[in-house]
């Protein structure tokens, strides 16, 4: 190869990396991942937070994708958190639950701009070993350059197979309230 086609080869890979593809793409490693599946008249709260969550959201294509592990909940007890893992979301056998989507109106959401942006995301929900299509609303905000996202949403747990005794029936609701926050970066 001689130095010029080194050079150009040099440059065309410079252009790829440093993109505005990469730009592109915003992301966070510890979204929160909350939910509440309290039963209304439940002498206790069945409530969760995982702090770990991923999340990507490519704005050229619109494409996001968000993943948590299941053992990553911490429950205010052990006990609670013990039978989640074992007896309803069985981690061992289905250690993630993941979406994988697209947002509606990508384009809506500037993030040269601040404002609050709301769109929605519709795509595929995986837990506990069962695939369905979704889709939940997402509200972005952007100030000062800062990027963050926030999305509220119930899920019926039979939907997904977790089964809920009915010996627990009037502590652990058919619905859990689901709501993530994260703070979305640029990809390095």
């Amino acid at each position: 190869m001689s130095n010029k086609h080194l050079f150009i080869f040099t440059l065309a890979l410079a252009a790829i990396f440093t993109a505005p593809a990469n730009a592109q793409k915003l992301f966070t490693r510890d979204g929160v991942v909350g939910f509440d599946a309290t039963a209304p008249n439940s002498p206790e709260s069945i409530k969760a937070v995982n702090k770990s969550g991923t999340c990507v959201w490519d704005k050229s294509s619109g494409a996001v994708e968000m993943a948590v592990l299941v053992k990553g909940f911490l429950f205010e007890r052990a006990l609670m958190q013990e039978h989640f893992n074992e007896n309803y979301l069985e981690s061992s056998t289905y250690p993630k639950a993941t979406f994988k989507g697209k947002l509606d109106n990508a384009t809506a959401v500037n993030t040269d701009k601040d404002g609050t942006y709301k769109v929605n995301a519709s795509g595929t929900m995986t837990m506990h070993g069962v695939s369905k299509p979704l889709t939940v609303p997402v509200t972005f905000t952007v100030k000062s350059g800062k990027v963050s996202s926030a999305v509220n949403f119930a899920l019926a747990l039979a939907d997904y197979n977790v089964d809920v005794p009915s010996l627990v029936a009037d502590k652990v609701s058919k619905t859990a309230n689901i709501n993530i926050a994260a703070n979305l970066s640029p990809m390095k």
